[in-house]
């Protein structure tokens, strides 16, 4: 082990939550031959047996819900209803990845002549899963059950910001049958990531989190084409509200989008797009009345708060001053709460007219932006490098079929939050968003890959054409 230190604290009181060493690179080889002797084993256990697991993981996921939630809460600063929520979704993947390995990484054979065509999967060996402080149990169980139900390794680097959740991820896997090789977990910064992505012993790397480091994993693998990447990334998210007739529900929805997670969600929406004129202005004057209405607070306290605290005082101070670089008016300005701590009012600021950065402020900032007409609405939508989400309030279907076939998104939404999506459909997005691997239901596809075979019961074949008597 190395000399630095991981300390993980809770954003609402400066506690600590986690303390321990970091993983030396060094040792990263010592790892990488355990997951591989624990590849060969657990890879040829039948799929049965590791479906058997997963679901013991399910159900002890369940019956520690409220661990799981509280500690959650203690190191992401999120309000208990909501990691609640995220404990239900860590249990309810098991089922939905043992479905999605079967529709699309399953078995399937036809008849041809002199034998049959037979496909199947294998997986790819030892898989790198690097998590992200959001959720930090949630988006890493998406790649990592998928992994173990295909018979991977995984060796998991939480964030550095949230290590003690990722480790009781990693707990429950064990303790519900999973050999101590087969999935093990090295804790560190970005150090421990680069060693890990980079080192031979990886057959493919697992990764939500930003584009800055999405960026970094890939070039770091220019060089290294035979391993699997799946890179989940974020959005510079649009929300277009255009004939809703219901303000006051527009409002909610656009809370929903932008602040739920204090705006900590890859598919929050970041930029508002609303019609010039007083059609619009309701609809900003609506959402700014809920804004003065949201509660910002501590995880357990009583009443329960909208939102907690965005992850750490670096965190808060990057996204003061994205806000004043955006330039614009703030509608509703983002501002600390204390000074001490992360704690900050969710902003809204209107940049019509401003040239504002297309990058994903990773916190409850949202700008407003004032379109003229349909068309410059869809054009405002779609004036962004990443591809994440995009959302559509509003009571005229014809606009929303239109909307859908013109936004370059990979998650598209009616009349719902762009934070909504589905467990039973993929997640991901074209652009910085991601490099088209797409997760959630789809994760099933970069956790194996496709054997085709040709094949007969026994050799019988003769060359009839072109052989001399």
């Amino acid at each position: 082990m190395s000399n630095s230190e991981i300390v993980s604290t809770d954003p609402c009181t400066g506690e600590v939550v986690w303390r321990g060493p970091a993983a030396d690179p060094a040792a990263l080889d010592g790892v990488m031959a355990r997951a591989r002797t624990g590849f060969e084993a657990w890879s040829r256990r039948p799929l049965e047996e590791r479906h058997a697991v997963a679901r013991a993981f399910a159900e002890l996921a369940k019956a520690r819900r409220e661990e799981i939630a509280r500690l959650l809460s203690q190191e992401t600063g999120k309000p208990f209803w909501e990691t609640l929520t995220e404990a239900d979704t860590v249990a309810g993947k098991v089922e939905v990845s043992i479905r999605a390995q079967a529709e699309r990484a399953g078995e399937r054979s036809s008849e041809v002549a002199g034998g049959q065509a037979r496909l199947a999967h294998r997986p790819h060996g030892v898989l790198a899963v690097i998590g992200p402080f959001n959720f930090p149990m949630h988006l890493p169980n998406g790649h990592i059950a998928p992994a173990l139900i295909a018979g991977n390794a995984v060796v998991f680097k939480p964030s550095e910001k949230t290590p003690a959740s990722g480790l009781l991820l990693a707990h429950l896997w064990r303790e519900a049958g999973v050999p101590d090789e087969v999935l093990q977990v090295v804790i560190g910064a970005a150090e421990a990531a680069k060693a890990l992505v980079v080192h031979e012993g990886i057959d493919g790397v697992l990764f939500t989190g930003g584009v800055a480091a999405g960026r970094a994993i890939h070039i770091a693998l220019a060089d290294q084409p035979q391993k699997i990447v799946a890179l989940e990334l974020g959005g510079n998210n649009p929300l277009v509200v255009w004939d809703v007739a219901d303000a006051e529900s527009a409002a909610h929805l656009i809370v929903q989008s932008a602040y739920v997670s204090a705006g900590q969600r890859c598919s929050c929406a970041r930029r508002l797009i609303v019609p010039q004129g007083a059609a619009g202005e309701r609809v900003v004057e609506a959402l700014g009345a809920l804004i003065d209405r949201i509660v910002v607070g501590a995880p357990f306290d009583e009443p329960q708060p909208f939102m907690g605290p965005v992850i750490d005082m670096a965190s808060a101070q990057h996204l003061l001053d994205a806000q004043a670089q955006l330039g614009g008016r703030a509608i509703r300005k983002l501002r600390r709460i204390e000074d001490s701590k992360p704690f900050l009012t969710p902003g809204l600021v209107d940049v019509t007219g401003v040239a504002a950065p297309d990058v994903e402020n990773f916190g409850p900032l949202l700008q407003v932006i004032r379109a003229a007409d349909w068309e410059s609405a869809i054009a405002a939508a779609n004036a962004t490098r990443f591809g994440l989400a995009a959302g559509l309030l509003s009571d005229d279907e014809a606009r929303y079929r239109d909307f859908w076939s013109r936004a370059r998104a990979g998650i598209v939404n009616w009349n719902r939050p762009t934070t909504g999506a589905a467990a039973t459909a993929p997640f991901g997005g074209p652009g910085l968003s991601g490099n088209h691997r797409p997760s959630a239901y789809y994760a099933a596809d970069y956790c194996a890959y496709p054997v085709a075979s040709m094949e007969a019961g026994r050799a019988d074949f003769r060359i009839v054409t072109g052989l001399a008597p």
